[in-house]
């Protein structure tokens, strides 16, 4: 099969395992800071990967994270990956009012920018979770500074969703785009083809094609994000959690460095702000 010369972006979101949404309920914030953390350890393997095969990427990381571990905020800018913003503290924006919004995505913005030495322009909302009740959220991210947004993942999911939104890169606000994440539309439905969850679920040759067919089909750049926590078979397991929450959090974890590193080879990549440079809108959106 032939695979595209398309350049498409490859994300890191960067949190630790014992901040992902689905252990909120067991996990208090109170305790993040009482948790044995695997981040710096896991992102270095990371940037080590990717130095191998000179790829650059973009690193979505916590204000919550680089505050705590600046080293590794410099290390990636060092490496010449761009540095964007996931929010201060991993708080679902659909659980924030707009100012409570507002000031979490303004101070992680701040200190990564002090911690960078140069602007920090995108931003991730944690579990995608901006959707049609929350749209004032662009208005914070054009307040705060933000020039791109990649929050939207156009599907139906339990969690998170707004599958009537364009499925590629579009104007929200001027001067503020949204970059959604890369789905494939068949019979009238989009499927995820981003990464996360769904690259360990399916067969490789699977998320391959879906990827694959976005670049050949559609004519456009995909994005793909995972987690440091997802190369991590020697997390801590948490206990208590729902056998649904540990089979999408656990399932091949052992199996992801191998899938990563054939993922990196068999497509070319680039950093979300060279991928998807500022540029006239093409899909327009009412949002």
């Amino acid at each position: 099969m032939t695979v595209s010369n398309i350049v498409n972006a490859l994300t890191i979101d960067v949190e630790d395992y014992f901040q992902v949404s689905a252990f909120a309920p067991h996990i208090a914030r109170s305790e993040w800071n009482t948790r044995t953390c695997h981040i710096e350890r896991n992102v270095d393997r990371i940037l080590e990967m990717l130095a191998e095969r000179d790829i650059k990427a973009t690193f979505f990381t916590l204000g919550w994270i680089a505050e705590r571990y600046p080293q590794l905020v410099r290390n990636i800018v060092k490496e010449g990956h761009e540095l964007a913003s996931h929010g201060y503290g991993h708080e679902r924006a659909s659980d924030q009012t707009a100012d409570a919004f507002f000031a979490d995505i303004q101070l992680a913005k701040i200190l990564l920018e002090d911690l960078a030495g140069n602007g920090v322009y995108g931003y991730r909302a944690p579990s995608f979770s901006i959707g049609e009740r929350n749209l004032w959220a662009f208005d914070c991210m054009v307040r705060a500074g933000y020039r791109y947004s990649s929050s939207i993942y156009p599907i139906h999911h339990d969690h998170y969703g707004m599958p009537k939104s364009p499925r590629f890169a579009h104007e929200v606000r001027p001067g503020l785009m949204e970059i959604p994440m890369t789905t494939l539309r068949i019979l009238n439905r989009n499927f995820p083809s981003s990464g996360g969850g769904y690259f360990r679920l399916l067969p490789y040759a699977t998320f391959r094609w879906m990827l694959n067919h976005v670049n050949l089909s559609d004519g456009e750049s995909g994005i793909f994000y995972f987690h440091p926590w997802e190369i991590d078979a020697g997390q801590p397991r948490i206990e208590g959690i729902s056998r649904k929450t540990q089979f999408r959090h656990y399932l091949n974890i052992e199996r992801m460095p191998e899938r990563l590193n054939r993922l990196l080879g068999d497509f070319k990549w680039g950093r979300m702000d060279e991928v998807f440079p500022n540029r006239p809108n093409q899909h327009a959106s009412v949002v």
